[in-house]
C-alpha cells in the first residue's frame, strides 16, 4: 500500500493506494467518527462492491442509498435522495457519509456531507480511475445545473481517500480511457517527466498492468496533492488543474449530461487548449503533436465531435467558474509541463479555432 498525505493543516488527510483496500476493515474504520455510516453508491457499482463494503463495516449502524448511474443524474432531484436517507434513518452529527463509486457519486455524497447538519464526516472510496486520480482528491464537491456543470457545490475535504486498484479490473474500457485523460493532464500542466513516462507506458496502462496503474495513480495523486496544498480554494495555482475543463464542460452541457464521459470531454478540451496555445505562438508544433498523439493513444476524443456552433460554445463557456469581472480566463500551455491561467490572449484566435472545430462533422 502506498500512502500519500494531503497537507492542509487541521484538514489534512491520507490518500491510500493499493490492492484489496476495500476489504481492509481496520483501515476504513480508523477514519469513521462513530457507528452511523451512510454508504452512497450507484446501481452499477453496488452489485460489484457494496457487499465487500458491508463486510468491512459489519457491526456498525449502516444504511445505504443507491443512486442511478450517470452524469445526467447529478442534479438536485437525485441529490436529495441522500438527505432523504439521512433523515429517514435519523443520522446525527457524528455520522459518516461514505462515497463508494466514481466521480459523480463522490461529488454528490461529498456535497451532501458538507450540507447535512452543516457538515458531517466524509470518506472517499473511489472505484474508477478518473475518481482515483482526480475527483476524490482535493475536496471539490457539487452537482450540475442545466445551465452549467458543477456550478452548485462546496469545498469540503474527506477524512481519507481509499483507492483500491482492484476495482479497476471491472471498469469498462471506455471508463478507463476517460480516466487516463485526467492522468495525462498532470503531465501537461506541471510534470513533463511524467508525460514522457506516459508516452512509453500507455500500452501497459491500457492493458491494466497493475504496477503501471499504481505508479500512474500515485504520480497523479502526488501532483494533485501538491497543488491543492498550495491553493485549497482555487484562488490561483489550483485553477491549472482545469486544463481542458472550460472547453470540456461546454461540450458536456451542450451535448446534454451523460452523452460524453467527463474524461472524454476533458480530453477534447485539452486538445483545443493546446491548439489555441499553438495558434497564439506559445506552444511549439511538436508539443501539440505529442499532446494529440498521446490523447489519441489513450483512446479518447481529440476533437469535440459535436454540432455546437462557435457562438454556442462561447455562450456555454461564459458560464464558467473561471470568469472574473466578465473576463474569460483559460488554462493554456507554454510547453509540455508548463501551464498558465490567463485572459491575456487575442480572442480572434479563440473565435477562429472554435469556427474550425464547429465545422468538424459530428460523430456522437
Amino acid at each position: 500500500m502506498i500512502t500519500l498525505n494531503l497537507d492542509l493543516g487541521k484538514r489534512s488527510y491520507p490518500i491510500y493506494i493499493g490492492r484489496g483496500l476495500l476489504g481492509d476493515a481496520g483501515l476504513l474504520r480508523r477514519h469513521l467518527t462513530a457507528s452511523q455510516v451512510l454508504v452512497v453508491t450507484n446501481d452499477v457499482v453496488a452489485p460489484l462492491y457494496l457487499d465487500p463494503a458491508r463486510q468491512a463495516l459489519a457491526g456498525l449502524s449502516i444504511n445505504e442509498v443507491v443512486l442511478p448511474d450517470g452524469e445526467q443524474y447529478k442534479g438536485l432531484e437525485v441529490w436529495n435522495r441522500i438527505f432523504d436517507a439521512l433523515l429517514t434513518h435519523r443520522f446525527n452529527r457524528r455520522c459518516t457519509v461514505l462515497a463508494l463509486g466514481g466521480g459523480v457519486v463522490g461529488d454528490m455524497a461529498g456535497f451532501a456531507a458538507a450540507c447535512y447538519q452543516r457538515g458531517v464526516a466524509f470518506v472517499q472510496v473511489p472505484t474508477t480511475l478518473l475518481a482515483q486520480v482526480d475527483s476524490s482528491v482535493g475536496g471539490k464537491t457539487g452537482i450540475n445545473h442545466p445551465l452549467g456543470k458543477n456550478m452548485i457545490g462546496a469545498f469540503y475535504q474527506p477524512r481519507c481517500v481509499i483507492a483500491d486498484t482492484d476495482t479497476l479490473s471491472t471498469l469498462p474500457d471506455r471508463e478507463l480511457s476517460a480516466g487516463l485523460a485526467e492522468v495525462i493532464k498532470y503531465g501537461l500542466i506541471r510534470d513533463s517527466g511524467f508525460f514522457s513516462w506516459l508516452e512509453s507506458h500507455m500500452g501497459a496502462l491500457l492493458a491494466r498492468d497493475p504496477q503501471a496503474l499504481a505508479q500512474a495513480i500515485e504520480r497523479s495523486c502526488r501532483n494533485k496533492a501538491e497543488v491543492v496544498a498550495g491553493d485549497e480554494r482555487e484562488e490561483g495555482l489550483r485553477a491549472l488543474l482545469n486544463l481542458g475543463h472550460t472547453f470540456g464542460h461546454a461540450i458536456e452541457t451542450g451535448m446534454g449530461y451523460g452523452k460524453w464521459l467527463h474524461g472524454e470531454a476533458v480530453a477534447a478540451g485539452m486538445c483545443m487548449a493546446a491548439d489555441l496555445s499553438q495558434r497564439l505562438g506559445w506552444l511549439d508544433a511538436d508539443a501539440l503533436r505529442r499532446t494529440t498523439a498521446l490523447i489519441t493513444q489513450a483512446g479518447v476524443p481529440v476533437t469535440p465531435l459535436t454540432r455546437l456552433s462557435a457562438r454556442r460554445f462561447l455562450d456555454l463557456m461564459a458560464v464558467d467558474k473561471k470568469i472574473l469581472d466578465g473576463s474569460l480566463r483559460l488554462v493554456l500551455l507554454q510547453s509540455i509541463g508548463k501551464a498558465l491561467v490567463t485572459d491575456a490572449f487575442d480572442p480572434t484566435h479563440l473565435h477562429r479555432m472554435l469556427d474550425d472545430y464547429s465545422a468538424i462533422p459530428a460523430r456522437l
